[in-house]
């Protein structure tokens, strides 16, 4: 019989905890200073720094026992990163706050920590310092930079109507994996496995920001509480209406065999589900999209977001009415 200690975050003390965590994240060329002292220092080339916050807490956001340790600091790190590519900006810079509490292992940590890494490997961004404290759950607050690299920040408010509206990236595989996760489903192969896996780590379309501001967006936004309720956001912020066409909506294989396994519709998921991190934009009609933007509607005059012809009630995530 053997014998296995585990050693927790609570043995290693704060600083130790600290340490820890900084070895297993490189720096890149945008962090000056990086962990250890008071503060980080961060290159801003463009004289503008492009900003954003999320909050992940546990059991509202993820479950350690649907997640590993690892998909949770991909998760964390992607949905900031995404963020700044929605302003169509480049992500440069992350710091990070982590409340847990003191019997969480420090393999945990490490899995967190190397989650962060290589999702923010993908955009060639750093950890460059965050803080430690003890909490009753696992707290994690992102705050992400970005670089505009000399182009105006793509807001919400340019939507104008006759413009097209369209996507880049995935809907519905978050919602799809939590309703199956929900129901007592744990898939082991298969697009189950594969739905599961998008709500537990999502893959935003960072490099679709940069390129919708060079193909002429005039808005765009991350879509992470529900398309319907994020394109309202747009719809108010720029004083028009948004029609979409339900029938345009591709229904992926992962997606469509949730619905089926559940007897669900997989439009309700790809319209109101959130936390795929696709990216909705804005563009002129003449506008000629590449293949892997997917366009899904028009802007109108009005007001609100209309499907089919018909307003519709927006759905998606609220934290205080979920």
């Amino acid at each position: 019989m053997s014998w296995r200690c585990v050693i927790t975050v609570g043995d290693l003390g704060e600083f130790g905890v600290v340490a820890r965590i900084a070895r297993r994240l490189p720096q890149g060329e945008s962090v000056l200073l990086g962990p250890g002292d008071d503060a980080a220092v961060v290159k801003a080339p463009d004289g503008r720094v492009v900003v954003t916050t999320d909050l992940l807490i546990e059991g509202r956001h993820f479950r350690r026992d649907w997640s590993s340790a690892y998909d949770v600091g991909r998760k964390a790190a992607a949905q900031n990163l995404s963020d700044v590519a929605a302003m169509g900006a480049i992500p440069t810079t992350l710091v990070v706050g982590l409340g847990m509490p003191g019997d969480v292992p420090v393999e945990w940590v490490d899995g967190l920590a190397d989650g962060f890494r290589d999702e923010c490997a993908l955009v060639g961004a750093s950890v460059a310092g965050g803080d430690i404290a003890r909490s009753e759950l696992v707290v994690i607050g992102v705050t992400a930079l970005g670089d505009l690299a000399g182009q105006a920040p793509v807001t919400r408010a340019g939507a104008r109507p006759g413009q097209v509206v369209a996507y880049a990236g995935r809907l519905g595989y978050a919602a799809a994996g939590l309703a199956l996760l929900s129901a007592g489903i744990a898939p082991t192969g298969g697009p189950l496995l594969e739905a599961v896996e998008g709500h537990r780590r999502p893959r935003p379309p960072y490099g679709q920001g940069p390129e919708a501001v060079r193909l002429g967006a005039t808005a765009m936004l991350d879509v992470s509480d529900g398309l319907l309720q994020d394109l309202g956001h747009v719809a108010e912020a720029s004083g028009v209406g948004i029609s979409l066409d339900p029938g345009a909506f591709p229904v992926a294989e992962p997606v469509a065999a949730a619905a089926k396994e559940l007897g669900a519709d997989p439009l309700d998921w790809i319209l109101t589900g959130g936390e795929d991190h696709a990216l909705a934009a804005i563009f002129p009609s003449e506008v000629r999209l590449p293949p892997h933007w997917t366009v899904v509607g028009h802007v109108i005059d009005g007001a609100k977001v209309q499907v089919s012809g018909r307003a519709t009630e927006t759905g998606g995530w609220d934290h205080f009415r979920a």
